[in-house]
């Protein structure tokens, strides 16, 4: 949901807000649907465009009927949402005056891709608004960078599910080497060298991105890898040191933006980013299964008691499955909403897994012991 088109709500992560504010909002892949499904709850209201079927009666007393697009506003009842399809169909009644639908009626609106709808809510609590956050902030979504360069031309491109975002273009003229003196030529590589590593430092979030592709023809990728950590290792560049192993090489034609595509069709690549938004929820699910079975006083599972142990200020890490967040009972979900709220204020680490993925269909709700 890359375009936010109007967003009433305060941008500040109060607990539970009482507004009656509202987002305008409008899908534009499939995976927005499951955004959506995440952001309804029964009670919400909901303005989209929708097709109704009306009965006309003519003159003469003939009745006839026709299907008219119109925009209902509907109180949310019941939320359906198909998977394989990624379709969602909400059902309510009528809440507003319609010249083809009465208050108080009953209508199921389809939402559509790239067609706007309203949503309002009585409360926006803090899971409702990282939701939005995630789903209209296209880096949010790019767990793959890409450099792709040749000798004093580098494009650095954040890649998310439904587009290539070009974040910096570096470009250093690069003298030809001399003979008998390459000082010139090996000095503009530096500084070019020097160019795309901030631009990496700038652009990419590596709490977000699980890969980074270096792309380039000949031995340029080498050369500006073996600069890129020689230096992190002279100016003490920790967050480059700790994430070495996500950086990739690859081969590529040119160091021009359209040889991305090639370099994405790569086998090597295609098996290397399998999955990339799961891995680390993945892996932090794996890890909390070896810390149960190895130190099992230090891993817990179960509201209760993972409750217990955040009053206790005692939560690393917090694990849960996105699907508590769509229960219908407002206390049960505000329960889980004030869970995650304390561990992120006492200093620990969320992760709240998608149901729909492997790993939050094995999830209910664990946590690390400090």
């Amino acid at each position: 949901m890359s375009s936010l088109l109007f967003y009433n709500v305060e941008n500040n992560k109060n607990k539970e807000k009482p507004l009656n504010d509202q987002v305008t909002l409008m899908p534009e892949e499939a995976e927005d649907m499951w955004h959506t499904y995440n952001l309804l709850q029964i009670g919400d209201s909901l303005m989209a465009s929708t097709i109704r079927k009306v009965q006309t009666e003519s003159s003469t007393g003939s009745v006839g009927s026709s299907r008219v697009r119109t925009t209902l506003c509907l109180c949310v009842d019941t939320i359906d949402f198909d998977s394989q399809a990624c379709q969602l169909r909400v059902k309510g009644t009528n809440i507003q005056e319609n010249q083809y639908v009465k208050m108080g009626a009953y209508h199921t609106i389809e939402l559509e891709l790239n067609r706007k709808f309203t949503l309002a809510k009585k409360i926006w609590d803090s899971v409702v608004l990282d939701r939005i956050e995630q789903a209209c902030d296209p880096t949010q979504k790019a767990d793959v960078a890409a450099v792709v360069m040749q000798e004093g031309l580098a494009n650095l491109v954040l890649v998310t599910p439904a587009m290539t975002l070009l974040r910096a273009k570096v470009e250093v003229t690069i003298p030809r080497k001399r003979r008998g003196s390459c000082t010139q030529h090996e000095k503009a590589l530096d500084r070019f060298y020097e160019a795309v590593m901030q631009g990496i430092l700038r652009h990419i979030n590596f709490d977000v991105v699980k890969c980074i592709l270096v792309a380039s023809p000949g031995f340029v990728k080498d050369q500006f890898m073996s600069y890129l950590f020689r230096e992190a290792v002279r100016q003490d560049s920790k967050i480059l040191l700790e994430n070495r192993p996500k950086f990739m090489l690859v081969h590529s034609s040119s160091g021009h933006k359209y040889s991305l595509k090639e370099i994405l069709c790569d086998p090597a690549v295609t098996a290397r980013l399998s999955d990339t938004k799961a891995a680390g929820e993945v892996k932090a699910l794996e890890d909390f299964y070896k810390m149960l079975k190895h130190e099992p006083d230090r891993a817990f599972y179960g509201l209760a008691h993972v409750e217990k142990a955040s009053e206790a200020l005692a939560i690393d890490i917090l694990l849960i499955s996105d699907k508590l967040f769509r229960h219908q009972d407002v206390a049960t979900r505000s329960r889980y909403v004030r869970l995650v709220d304390n561990v992120r204020d006492n200093g620990g680490t969320v992760r709240i897994f998608s149901s729909l993925h492997v790993s939050g269909e094995r999830k209910f709700c664990s946590f690390h012991i400090q």
